[in-house]
């Protein structure tokens, strides 16, 4: 049994999200360590942000859980790793589970991504910078 940690999700959570990561790869063999604990030792590398030989102990090994991500990020044809997609998932059951659509009908953009848009495909963006040479002075 390993300790709890603020990044885990509940094991009911992850069920609604297992299928996703069970089908990652070919079933030759039994598993040696329960996906459960690979994802969440992946959701603690993520929101800790510490080096993945830094996982705490009672985690699976560093090694098979770093495989593992790398498989489940990789992408597919569409641009989304599995990893996405059961997040997508997961996001799509929270909201029906609280009566609401599944998708989001609103997107919200911030004033910065729109005075930029238009501009920062043709000359750039600068952030106000002035050029201050002059070119005809002499800086030597």
């Amino acid at each position: 049994m390993r300790a709890a940690y603020p990044s885990d999700i509940t094991r009911d959570q992850f069920d609604l999200i297992r299928h996703w990561f069970a089908t990652a790869r070919k079933e030759t063999r039994p598993r040696e360590y329960d996906l459960y604990g690979i994802f969440c030792a992946v959701l603690y590398i993520l929101k800790e942000g510490s080096r993945w030989r830094s996982l705490p102990y009672d985690f699976p090994k560093w090694g098979n859980v770093y495989y593992r991500y790398q498989i489940w990020k990789k992408e597919d044809e569409k641009g989304k790793g599995i990893l996405d997609k059961a997040q997508d998932e997961r996001m799509k059951s929270e909201r029906i589970i609280k009566g609401r659509e599944p998708e989001s009908a609103m997107t919200i953009v911030d004033s910065r991504s729109v005075k930029n848009a238009f501009t920062a495909g043709e000359k750039g963006y600068e952030g106000g910078k002035k050029n201050l040479r002059n070119k005809s002075a002499s800086w030597g």
